[in-house]
């Protein structure tokens, strides 16, 4: 077993977060009425992409019938048919649709991570819940040796990245000043060599007010093609 899957397991196994174990079941053996056939992940997600990869992608947390349901990040709902869609269309992903964790989807320099692993209530992780994750985000960034661009899907994956650059400073140089704040298409050349971008989060409620168009994500990621 290498470093990541040693990881990935024990992400997989993780109870710390009570409010987060008792809602993430709770949705797995309720299910919803289109998916009552579907058997539920009903676990944390770990990462999924390219260990070597150059560009990371930071959401918010699964959904309860998306990730939650299929076991991996952005599967199986909405947000994740525009980003696979997009990602493939860059040359990112080997195929423009994810359905399940075992569809054959693969990803080339790009990793998938997130705020918090588990599904929460509303889509609203508390701040302690984020705090517990976020120990999972430092030993990615770690093992990611050759990352050059952070892509923050959404103010709080924002937040989440650069709280865990900032912890990282006993290795990495401090945030620089002005600190950075969040606004879609924003980037940001950190002291430690990564580039950050911030961009509109995929979800459906984006997509369908218009406030993140498919043009707009999609240019998010012809700027990640620029800076690679």
């Amino acid at each position: 077993m290498d470093i990541f899957e040693e990881l990935h397991q024990e992400v997989i196994a993780c109870t710390r977060c009570p409010r987060l174990v008792e809602y993430r079941q709770w949705v797995a053996r309720t299910k919803r009425r289109m998916y009552r056939e579907y058997d539920y992940w009903g676990r944390p997600l770990p990462g999924f992409g390219d260990p070597e990869a150059r560009v990371l992608l930071v959401g918010l947390a699964p959904a309860a019938h998306g990730g939650n349901r299929t076991g991996r990040m952005f599967t199986g709902d909405r947000s994740g048919d525009l980003l696979y869609g997009t990602l493939y269309k860059f040359g990112f992903a080997n195929q423009p649709t994810s359905l399940h964790r075992n569809d054959g989807l693969t990803l080339k320099d790009v990793y998938i991570t997130a705020a918090v692993r588990c599904a929460p209530p509303a889509n609203k992780p508390l701040r302690e819940e984020m705090l517990a994750c976020r120990p999972y985000l430092l030993r990615e960034l770690r093992l990611l040796k050759r990352l050059r661009i952070a892509v923050a899907l959404g103010k709080i994956a924002f937040d989440t990245y650069l709280a865990a650059y900032h912890e990282l400073s006993s290795t990495w140089n401090n945030l620089p000043a002005p600190r950075p704040h969040f606004s879609h298409g924003a980037t940001y050349a950190l002291p430690n060599g990564i580039t950050l971008v911030a961009s509109y989060h995929p979800s459906q409620q984006n997509t369908q007010t218009g406030r993140l168009t498919r043009e707009m994500f999609e240019d998010i990621f012809a700027t990640v093609r620029r800076l690679l």
